[in-house]
């Protein structure tokens, strides 16, 4: 692959930032992310490494503003991040062995169930009502931090906001249940990352200037969710759902 152009660069510098704004928040970064990456030319397997790498890079830095904000729940992800960590190593190790396409269409119901039930419950995350786990929710979660880890090793879109809505049904408010997914798709960033590290398909000249943009727009992303609340987050929650139901709709019509 030839170097690349200036304003090819600069172009994979603002897409990234951008990407990583909206990743910060609600999740979803990779939709765009992805489509820059692939302006490239580079191969997709090699697209999927680096942004795998950028994006580990702006959820580092998302994670550390949410954590130093008091927006995340310690006593929960301390034992569910080991387990998101775990179902990613295990969903890697899957993917090598059989194709996920498969999943798009269960995908696409299930965005379609979490944006139309976020939709009509208009007060719904703007307070915390979580109090503590029962037994019931402490299995229930740790099971959802497995196996969205599985997810988003195997398959992937709509990671971080399917985590933003598990920790919605707990009773937490928008923000902080932002912060508790971001937490937990670190781990899963972390497993990925370090497979397409053994595979060798990260390319680090893009990559790195890619993952400097990110860490821009998370750290930004992150703040101005803190910032302005419930009130800012749930809307773009909806709108990332659903351009994400229109992205995986597309990839299966246009077959």
């Amino acid at each position: 692959m030839e170097h690349l152009s200036i304003e090819m660069l600069l172009f994979i510098i603002a897409g990234g930032f951008v990407a990583a704004f909206v990743d910060a928040v609600v999740g979803g970064g990779g939709m765009i992310a992805v489509p820059v990456l692939l302006m490239t030319g580079m191969p997709a397997d090699v697209v999927l490494g680096t942004n795998k790498l950028a994006g580990t890079m702006g959820s580092l830095t998302s994670t550390v503003t949410f954590m130093r904000s008091g927006k995340v729940d310690f006593k929960s992800v301390k034992w569910l991040f080991p387990l998101s960590l775990l179902g990613a190593v295990s969903g890697t190790l899957v993917l090598r062995h059989i194709p996920s396409d498969f999943l798009k269409p269960l995908v696409v119901v299930m965005l379609i169930g979490i944006t139309v039930y976020t939709i009509f419950r208009k007060s719904w995350g703007s307070s915390s009502t979580f109090r503590s786990y029962s037994a019931k929710s402490a299995w229930l979660i740790a099971i959802t931090a497995l196996g969205f880890g599985f997810y988003d090793g195997f398959f992937g879109p709509g990671t971080g906001s399917f985590l933003i809505f598990a920790f919605l049904m707990l009773g937490l408010d928008f923000v902080k249940a932002a912060g508790n997914a971001k937490v937990l798709n670190f781990g899963s960033n972390i497993a990925s990352l370090a497979t397409f590290m053994l595979l060798g398909t990260i390319n680090y000249e893009i990559g790195l200037p890619m993952g400097a943009a990110m860490i821009a727009g998370s750290m930004c992303g992150s703040k101005v969710a803190i910032r302005k609340g419930a009130a800012y987050v749930r809307p773009l929650f909806i709108i990332v759902c659903v351009s994400l139901i229109g992205k995986q709709v597309w990839e299966l019509v246009s077959k």
